[in-house]
């Protein structure tokens, strides 16, 4: 419950965001736009940005439109129609019909996977809302892949702990091409003599004894002494390790309960 609270937090985060940053939105080869001159409706146009960044406009042929913002571009077309002597006091209204120049990949363990574009400013919150959020498979920490200056980062990042702390250093501004990766959250294994064995999300600081809760308590033959952990090393060795009930479990930790002797 608390998890969905804190993902309608972020997703309202994006609502506000998206409302104040659309008219940033910078224009690029492949965006679909319609452009319109006030009372010239014979002027209307819905064409696609070329390779080169360029746009067909009646009576201007070629316009160079790639790299700017929807605002500088009408402005551009406006005084190209002004300086041609076509329109007086031009007022034209640049809409973008299809922005696929702009996007950013959300995938993993997300509600909605898939590219999203980038209409003005994004920041990681506002992408992971758009998404629906991290799914119940999700993990905490997120993985952002980013590429500047011909140079690829890959930085995790504990969205959870950003939230609860308030602490929004890390919530990066997006370009185009960036990639927001949610893995699958930790797990660990309990079998032996409990009511539900099985694999379980591996919470933060879950013990051996909220372990057992997870899975159903003790069976009537179980006992709570000599439970045994089996874990990895860094060297990939497979240890067993006695436990007490307050000890912390790892990711991957296999836990079995004995059967009591009495």
């Amino acid at each position: 419950m608390k998890k969905i609270m804190i993902w309608a937090a972020v997703a309202l985060l994006a609502l506000f965001g998206s409302k104040v940053s659309a008219v940033e939105t910078v224009l690029g080869s492949g965006d679909v736009v319609k452009i319109s001159v006030y009372g010239s409706p014979d002027l209307t146009t819905e064409t696609r940005v070329s390779d080169a960044g360029e746009v067909t406009f009646p009576l201007l042929g070629a316009v160079k439109l790639g790299g700017l913002t929807t605002k500088a571009a009408e402005s551009k077309i406006a005084a190209q129609l002004e300086a041609g002597g076509f329109v007086r006091k031009a007022q034209v209204n640049l809409l973008v019909s299809l922005l696929q120049s702009q996007q950013i990949s959300v995938l993993g363990q997300v509600n909605r996977p898939g590219r999203y574009p980038v209409e003005g400013k994004r920041s990681v919150m506002d992408m992971l809302a758009l998404a629906g959020g991290v799914n119940t498979e999700g993990s905490d920490s997120i993985s952002l892949i980013r590429k500047r200056n011909n140079v690829v980062t890959k930085e995790n990042i504990d969205v959870i702990a950003m939230i609860r702390g308030g602490n929004f250093e890390k919530d990066y501004d997006l370009a185009p091409n960036d990639v927001i990766f949610v893995e699958r959250a930790p797990r660990f294994y309990i079998y032996g003599e409990v009511q539900r064995p099985g694999s379980f999300r591996l919470e933060r600081g879950m013990t051996v004894m909220q372990a057992l809760s997870v899975g159903g308590g003790l069976t009537a033959r179980g006992t709570e002494r000599g439970i045994r952990v089996k874990r990895r090393n860094d060297d990939g060795q497979l240890q067993i390790i006695e436990t007490k009930q307050d000890d912390l479990l790892h990711a991957d930790d296999v836990v079995f309960v004995k059967e009591s002797l009495f």
